[in-house]
């Protein structure tokens, strides 16, 4: 049986750390003069002391020097994103919007799984907190979600993670030696990304607030905005200023860790990097290409608003500048594709990741070239590695559970009685966490608050289990598990 104290004990501390960082909102709403701050006084409070009372009634199962098991780190793993969007969906439903339980849960989560779609209206006229808390939710998420891609997911073996294991917690490289090490330094590369990219956003004269938090939505590849008109309000060269963190943020952190230790091959050698930067130049010339062609569009323009949203929609943020309903077939196909490779592992990017398209179309190759020469002896290697069988064995896998994800949420949704556009993009934006959703059910400002209740739930589910790698949610489901 598995003893869940020691998950109840962390999941406390984190929820109590939440309760505390919902002091910054509540401190800015309240020097603004928005009596919205007693939401966020109150949020905080509740937060606070459950995190604690927890954290407490589970102390006595802690064990001094002792590891989480592998049940424990799945348990921890899908409850903390379940646990924090539900206290960070507080702030929502006490206050400013006033939303219900499956609007505001719909946001934490929508938030805290980065995924970026949006059920609120009239995001301008939102008080300064609640947008502040909005973007803190997404960073929090993409900071959490690279440390367990880091830590937990290499050793929980899901979707060939473990290819980034060996020993301990020597991941890519015998970088750092443990896991408190290897969180202090992503936190370190996490805040120091952030604050370039609001000192950037200053430059270009983009206001304080909305260049903090613009930026706490870039480098989390979340795509939470402050406004309606998303970056569209930011039109010129914030645009490529924003493209470039996104780019960033979607790279492998590890290899900015190195880079900070004065290692700078490791970077470029990195064949996720490489496929990545050369897959995202492929796309925007297709689509610039096409522009051009069809319409006779000006370059420079098109080049800025096809460079912006093909990145955008690649990483998996999510912002848009245009409409890009407008942009045509083609380019509407091109995004939906990109959309399903996302960015690389140990990131903050979404889908399913660069990292297990390599090695599943390294695996094809191999496969075919044994058919071509029975007796040779062919491996799949990456990086100069030779590849495992447990490691394509996962990839294959994980292809096939996302594939019927997929498949299995666009039905459910469209019997929820969307149309079947609308429902496909839905379980698209949801699964691969990538956030713009197309269909009549949508808003004018790309906002799903006309779906029913029903499909924002299917979309939660979706969020969940797309940005938990799928296999670490679905695991819970098995007595096996709970057994062991």
């Amino acid at each position: 049986m598995i003893d869940p104290r020691p998950v109840g004990y962390i999941l406390g501390l984190l929820v109590a750390t939440l309760g505390v960082l919902m002091l910054l909102p509540m401190a800015l709403d309240l020097a603004t003069g928005n009596p919205h701050w007693m939401s966020f006084a109150e949020s905080a409070t509740i937060s606070a002391l459950a995190g604690a009372l927890l954290a407490l009634a589970c102390a006595n199962g802690r064990r001094q020097g002792m590891g989480l098991s592998l049940q424990q780190s799945f348990l921890l793993t899908t409850g903390a994103w379940v646990v924090m969007p539900f206290f960070g969906a507080l702030p929502f439903m006490l206050g400013q919007p006033d939303a219900g339980v499956t609007d505001a849960m719909f946001e934490a989560m929508s938030g805290f799984t980065t995924t970026g779609t949006t059920v609120f209206v009239g995001l301008d006229r939102l008080p300064l907190g609640t947008n502040l808390w909005r973007g803190m939710l997404q960073w929090l998420g993409g900071l959490g979600i690279v440390i367990v891609a880091m830590i937990f997911l290499p050793v929980m073996k899901v979707g060939g993670m473990q290819f980034f294991r060996s020993e301990g917690f020597d991941t890519l490289g015998k970088i750092l030696p443990r896991a408190l090490d290897i969180s202090k330094a992503l936190i370190q590369i996490y805040l120091v990304l952030t604050m370039a990219c609001v000192l950037t956003y200053l430059a270009l004269g983009i206001p304080l607030f909305e260049a903090v938090v613009h930026a706490l939505t870039t480098v989390s590849t979340g795509g939470f905005s402050s406004s309606d008109r998303s970056f569209g309000l930011f039109q010129g060269p914030a645009e490529y200023a924003c493209a470039v963190f996104m780019l960033l943020a979607s790279l492998p952190f590890v290899r900015f860790v190195q880079l900070a230790q004065g290692e700078v091959l490791p970077l470029w050698r990195d064949p996720q990097v490489r496929a990545y930067l050369r897959w995202n130049l492929y796309a925007i010339a297709m689509i610039l290409i096409y522009e051009i062609v069809s319409r006779g569009a000006p370059i420079l323009p098109t080049l800025r608003e096809t460079t912006f949203n093909v990145v955008s929609t690649f990483s998996g943020t999510g912002f848009a500048s245009v409409d890009l309903s407008l942009w045509g077939t083609f380019p509407f196909v091109m995004l939906i594709v990109v959309g399903l490779i996302g960015g690389c592992t140990s990131s903050t990017g979404c889908s399913v990741k660069v990292f297990r398209y390599l090695i599943l179309l390294e695996a094809i190759k191999v496969q075919i070239r044994r058919l071509q020469s029975p007796s040779a002896v062919i491996f799949v290697d990456y990086e100069g590695r030779r590849v495992g069988e447990d490691v394509i064995n996962a990839v294959i896998l994980f292809f096939t559970m996302f594939i019927l994800s997929f498949g299995v949420l666009s039905v459910l949704l469209s019997l929820t009685g969307l149309q079947t556009k609308t429902a496909i993009t839905a379980a698209w934006t949801a699964i691969a966490n990538v956030g713009p959703v197309f269909g009549p059910e949508v808003s004018a400002t790309g906002a799903v608050d006309r779906f029913p209740d029903s499909a924002k739930w299917m979309m939660i589910l979706g969020m969940l289990v797309g940005r938990l790698e799928l296999l670490s949610v679905y695991v819970l489901f098995m007595r096996r598990f709970w057994r062991g």
